[in-house]
């Protein structure tokens, strides 16, 4: 067998079989096969695309590359959620909990960030003290005990894909729906869940910019998990503008503890009992969403949800009187507003350039080794839809340089379109994908 022989055989727009997939990235991943040979291939699966026997293939030959969790001694069945990115998606925080505390066990792998989209594990981190590195042992321990736990991915967790996410990266194939969905699918299939709801978002802080894509790439990671015994789920949400009213490591978990306290944004809160009404179905602790979402409710309202995540703190070593005392977590120095020139109703917020202006603060990464600082962003003080008046404050930025803080306001401004009459608020969950 020949790499030569497989990368014709793409190219022409054959499926390529077991042997072969396993074949080209074993050796890719030993340095065996060089990297000009293996751009070659994306290329060709850029052009030509991927069965859905050979997606699979392919998906399941990535995730046996490294470590694969085996999560069997957790009873129940384990249900995991991942979200595509977007500008303050704080949904895993508020989320994880409720589905816990309805007896869920979500034993959970994050990111970081990268770009203009947040990661769960830096948001945590936050927490003074807070563990996101765990031992696989220990990280079950505390999935038994209290039926979740979030940690960082593990450095041997599908190792090709990150080997081929460089390659990808430098030949302008990010955008290849199938080695996007192996990408995710891969990660989700080595952390040993045996349910997955995948939020895909669309818009303009979204990857997928239009409802076509999105749509497209959540059937096939819906195909490909069930066609690999992961029973999966998507909804496709929108991200045309920030998830909830922060965006900031800090500062979205402010506002997912009040979310956790029933105090929360009404999008971001939605979101959450929608996901997670799924999530519960699931793991066949309800038998229909609408059940689903009501167990959910009752634990959210009788703050069960917030215990929960106090709970998940202790277990890890952070210091959960954030809770009670939220000036507990990173504060940043530098307050300013922002007051709106004139009068109308929010049309657009653009939650892309929204994301811009929080790494101009430092709230995120343009490489994976950048510092970041977890007590700046931005808080919205308006929604699309919500009447402005002249004067009134249109957002607040948090900052630690008024050099930083000039610069965002500059981005700030044209990310909010203002208009006479009331617009139509944008919805924000656009499909449901089962099958």
């Amino acid at each position: 067998m020949r790499s030569y022989d497989i990368i014709l055989k793409k190219r022409n727009g054959q499926p390529l079989n077991k042997n072969e997939i396993e074949f080209l990235l074993r050796g890719f991943i030993k340095g065996q096969i060089p990297d000009y040979q293996v751009s070659a291939f994306l290329m060709a699966v850029y052009f030509k695309g991927m069965t859905r026997e050979e997606l699979a293939e392919f998906t399941l030959s990535m995730a046996g590359s490294g470590d694969m969790m085996d999560l069997s001694s957790i009873p129940g069945i384990k249900v995991d959620k991942h979200s595509t990115g977007g500008v303050g998606d704080k949904t895993t925080l508020v989320l994880v909990p409720l589905v816990a505390a309805a007896g869920v066990p979500v034993a959970k792998m994050s990111g970081k960030g990268l770009g203009h989209t947040g990661g769960t594990v830096d948001k945590l981190s936050s927490i003074k003290g807070f563990q996101t590195e765990l031992t696989t042992q220990a990280f079950i321990e505390k999935v038994k005990n209290i039926n979740t736990a979030v940690v960082g991915q593990t450095a041997n967790l599908v190792p090709a894909d990150k080997k081929l996410y460089a390659l990808r990266d430098v030949t302008a194939t990010v955008d290849s729906i199938p080695l996007i969905a192996s990408s995710i699918m891969s990660k989700k299939i080595a952390s040993g869940a045996q349910g997955l709801v995948l939020d895909v978002k669309m818009g303009r802080g979204a990857f997928m910019k239009r409802k076509e894509e999105a749509v497209s790439l959540a059937k096939r990671m819906v195909e490909t998990g069930n066609r690999l015994g992961l029973k999966t789920r998507a909804l496709i949400t929108s991200m045309d503008q920030p998830l909830g009213k922060t965006v900031g490591n800090a500062l979205e978990v402010k506002e997912a503890i009040k979310t956790l306290m029933a105090k929360g944004p009404q999008d971001l809160t939605e979101l959450c009992l929608t996901l997670g009404s799924h999530m519960l179905v699931l793991g066949k602790k309800a038998n229909s969403e609408d059940e689903g979402r009501a167990k959910l409710e009752e634990i959210l309202y009788s703050r069960k949800g917030l215990d929960k995540f106090k709970a998940l703190i202790e277990s890890q070593g952070g210091q959960s009187e954030v809770i009670g005392d939220m000036d507990k977590l990173p504060c940043a120095p530098l307050i300013e507003e922002y007051h709106c020139p004139a009068v109308g109703f929010l049309k657009e917020i653009d939650a892309f350039k929204i994301g811009m202006a929080a790494m101009t603060l430092g709230a995120g990464r343009e490489k994976k080794d950048d510092f970041i600082d977890l007590s700046v962003g931005i808080e919205l003080n308006k929604k699309a839809g919500d009447k402005v008046e002249k004067g009134e404050p249109l957002f607040i930025i948090h900052s630690n340089s008024r050099e930083r803080t000039a610069k965002a306001i500059e981005v700030l401004k044209d990310s909010f379109i203002l208009v006479k009459e009331k617009p139509q608020p944008p919805p924000l969950i656009y499909d449901k994908i089962k099958k």
